[in-house]
């Protein structure tokens, strides 16, 4: 594994994690697609960042092309250096973190990368000031200052086992974003950092175009121009991509079952952390109700799920961890129950009326259920959803709405949500289920408050004993099953069709966020043409 493949991993996942227009690039040359070259490739993908700048939450995971983080992901997502020319030293009982720089590398405008960059990143990301809603991910940075040029210090408030990891946080130029306002500046849509392409363009809703680093200190990639091609409907994707207009594209497992049989080009299927849920927010006096919450729970049949909405390509979901994950609690998997939904519904006086609706003290067991608008996957994971619910006696009203509509309606409204984050369970869990970050964005989305997944959150994030963790992660699992803030429905697999222009391409696990710096083209800048 090279340095430089090791870096892809982590400059390659946010630019998925970005992207939600509809139309794809034109005609012309920056439309098309690379036409059987193999130093050319157009992707297509369902959304577009909102921003490209590390200091709002871009490629916080690791997930770049144009930005590198101190360290990176391999293949299998193991911490490998990027800028920083080794793993960190650790001392102080792993409170403190030395990283040591690799030596002349440069910024895109050839302005050479100081500690005192990496030292602007972090404290940036972590000022009040900046609009970051993922800096409660660095809570445990107490200092951050650089001892020379390239020795940068990160003293944590408590010990935290997960750092390391958090390290792959893109750095920006100081003497560019420094000069500018984090939450305004021009730095967010025209960005320069020391990754393997630079942006050439950005036509909202329609595409982003890159060319190759010539002077990438990992060596110069042998694509040399990638276009990100914005096609928010899946099935407008896979006509561009029959047509020739798209090089490769991320599919939904029936559409991606079409290209099977097709000669000239690849299907890709990575396992993922990526789950599909239901949000059950606490300020809907259905949603909110523990009995009700529990009977979904029971009465949703999650294999019918992955083997009739995802044709196999998932697993079902008993929580927000898969269910090969070393952190996965066995015990809380449980199948479909109608019998022991409406038992316990039955016991809290949620009683069936002449409609099959079930109510209380005049309440009806009726909410209503957002999915955004195109997305088919999780249309009919609803649809699913609320066929299953009725036979629980609980009205479920399926619609669909652009995240304009929905976002506005989060803490009242149940949503079709996808979430799920690889690596250290506190990276996913905390932003998901802590009450501190209830309502803060797409965090803690249903406003959940459960005081004992709180505890279990906040010994998992401090405890440095893997086994004092593994036992808060458990308990967590478990309290999930007593009090569902979500219903957990499926973990998909995300599929990707690609010609097959390039040789012994992989995938890795997935998070969420994926389409052009997941999939095979993780590391577009390590490919080599087909010999």
């Amino acid at each position: 594994m090279t340095t430089r493949r090791i870096k892809g991993a982590a400059v390659a996942a946010t630019m998925a994690a970005a992207v939600a227009a509809c139309s794809a690039p034109g005609g012309g040359t920056d439309g098309a697609a690379g036409g059987g070259s193999a130093d050319s490739v157009v992707i297509g993908v369902p959304s577009e960042p909102d921003t490209l700048s590390p200091l709002l939450g871009y490629g916080k995971d690791g997930n770049s092309k144009i930005f590198d983080g101190l360290l990176a992901r391999d293949a299998d997502l193991e911490l490998e250096p990027a800028l920083a020319k080794a793993l960190p030293e650790i001392t102080d009982d792993g409170r403190t973190y030395t990283y040591t720089l690799r030596p002349d590398v440069k910024f895109s405008d050839g302005e050479p990368l100081t500690a005192e960059d990496v030292v602007y990143t972090y404290e940036t990301v972590l000022d009040d000031k900046t609009n970051n809603t993922a800096k409660s991910e660095l809570d445990a940075v107490k200092e951050i200052r650089a001892d020379g040029d390239d020795k940068v210090v990160f003293t944590l408030k408590y010990p935290y086992a997960a750092f390391p990891a958090r390290t792959v946080l893109p750095i920006v130029p100081e003497h560019v974003a420094g000069e500018q306002d984090p939450n305004t500046g021009v730095f967010n849509t025209a960005p320069i950092g020391t990754g393997p392409y630079l942006l050439t363009g950005w036509s909202k809703g329609e595409k982003l175009t890159f060319k190759a680093n010539p002077d990438y200190w990992g060596g110069a990639p042998k694509v040399k121009k990638l276009t990100m091609a914005i096609i928010a409907d899946d099935d407008v994707r896979a006509t561009r991509l029959r047509s020739g207009d798209l090089d490769g594209a991320t599919l939904p497992p029936n559409l991606a079952a079409t290209f099977k049989n097709d000669d000239g080009r690849k299907t890709y299927q990575a396992t993922t952390y990526d789950f599909r849920a239901v949000t059950l927010p606490t300020g809907n006096k259905i949603t909110g109700d523990t009995t009700i919450r529990r009977a979904l729970d029971l009465a949703v049949d999650r294999q019918a799920m992955v083997d009739k909405i995802l044709d196999g390509a998932g697993r079902p979901a008993y929580g927000p961890l898969p269910l090969d994950d070393p952190w996965y609690a066995k015990d809380v998997e449980r199948p479909q129950d109608l019998a022991e939904a409406k038992k316990i519904l039955d016991r809290d006086g949620w009683k069936t009326g002449t409609d099959g609706i079930r109510a209380k003290d005049g309440t009806r067991a009726a909410f209503t259920l957002f999915y955004p608008s195109g997305d088919k996957v999780r249309q009919d994971h609803a649809l699913a959803y609320a066929s299953d619910a009725k036979k629980a006696g609980i009205d479920v009203k399926v619609e669909g709405a652009t995240w304009e509509v929905i976002e506005p309606r989060m803490g009242k409204d149940a949503v079709l949500a996808g979430f799920g984050s690889t690596g250290d369970p506190d990276f996913g869990l905390y932003t998901l289920l802590h009450s501190s970050l209830a309502g803060d964005g797409f965090n803690n989305m249903p406003h959940y408050d459960d005081p004992a997944v709180d505890e279990a959150l906040e010994t998992g994030r401090r405890a440095q004993n893997p086994d004092d963790r593994k036992a808060a992660y458990d308990d967590l699992q478990r309290a999930l099953v007593k009090n569902p803030g979500y219903t957990f429905l499926t973990h998909i697999d995300h599929l990707y069709v690609l010609d097959d222009r390039w040789g012994d391409l992989t995938t890795q696990v997935e998070p969420h966020e994926h389409g052009f710096a997941s999939g095979p083209w993780w590391n577009a800048e390590d490919w080599q043409p087909e010999k």
